[in-house]
């Protein structure tokens, strides 16, 4: 579990499939077994405090965005509001949940996206985008990208040459350079491949 102070009012976890099945919990159980995940996020909330050395209580609004391969993004911000005096320990948190339609990966070199564009194109992958940020390299894939193929065996082929990110598209194109807008592999595939 990685935690990070967004301000004095926010900050964000982010736990990989490992961490949650650490923690006991797989991803379809998210979905259906509500109190046993109300349990592990207060126990996370509690570990999160902790680490930033701050004392969690009142309302949490938890934002919580399932990452196709990454894993679980958690972004907790704390209300404004009335203080429960009576009750220190109190916490309350709103919990929405979302499931990401993107996969990102991050890869330490431009040879690297070259080979797994070309071999995702062998694969029948024609888009994807790729941005620059930071001296590293993001290749994006939206479900539409490859819904003709099982996640799972993209998500393999991608590990070969990168690891899977937690950086969003939208702080991406904010931040970073895009090198190819969509259709990244076919771009990749007509310009790369022998």
């Amino acid at each position: 579990m990685r935690v990070e102070r967004v301000t004095n009012e926010k900050f964000k976890i982010f736990l990989t499939f490992d961490d949650l099945m650490d923690r006991g919990l797989t991803r379809d159980e998210l979905w259906s077994d509500l109190p046993r995940v109300h349990r592990i996020f207060s126990d996370m909330m509690y570990d999160a405090g902790t680490e930033l050395g701050v004392e969690l209580n009142g309302v949490l609004l938890v934002q919580v965005y399932l990452l196709k391969a990454q894993g679980m993004l958690v972004v907790v911000t704390r209300t404004e509001g009335d203080e429960m005096d009576e009750d220190e320990d109190y916490m309350e948190m709103k919990v929405t949940l979302d499931e990401s339609k993107e996969m990102m990966f991050i890869f330490n070199d431009f040879e690297d996206i070259i080979q797994a564009g070309i071999h995702l194109h062998q694969l029948n992958v024609t888009g994807g985008s790729v941005f620059s940020y930071n001296g590293e390299y993001y290749m994006l894939l939206q479900d539409e990208d490859i819904i003709h193929l099982d996640s799972e065996q993209v998500i393999a082929l991608l590990s070969e040459f990168a690891s899977a990110s937690a950086a969003t598209s939208h702080r991406l194109m904010e931040y970073g350079k895009v090198i190819m807008d969509g259709q990244a592999c076919a771009t990749i595939f007509h310009h790369f491949s022998n």
